[in-house]
């Protein structure tokens, strides 16, 4: 028979895990497990605001640049 993961054995592995480490190891591992996820969202999010301030900027120097071949 091939089944899921039941809430049963997520139980019991959470209570193995709980006596193995104690709850506030797991609290600390938890704690920065979360700081890590969000300095990566939060480095992801720059570089894709990067790459959208080059090209806003990249269009300026290119409507400028027009410009200027317009008034010569």
């Amino acid at each position: 028979m091939l089944s899921g993961i039941g809430i049963w054995q997520l139980l019991i592995v959470l209570a193995i895990l709980v006596l193995i480490f104690g709850t506030k190891k797991l609290k600390n591992l938890g704690s920065d497990l979360g700081g890590a996820v969000k300095g990566f969202k939060e480095a992801v999010d720059k570089d894709g605001d990067d790459e959208a301030d080059k090209t806003a900027q990249q269009k300026v120097i290119d409507g400028e640049a027009k410009k200027d071949d317009k008034s010569a």
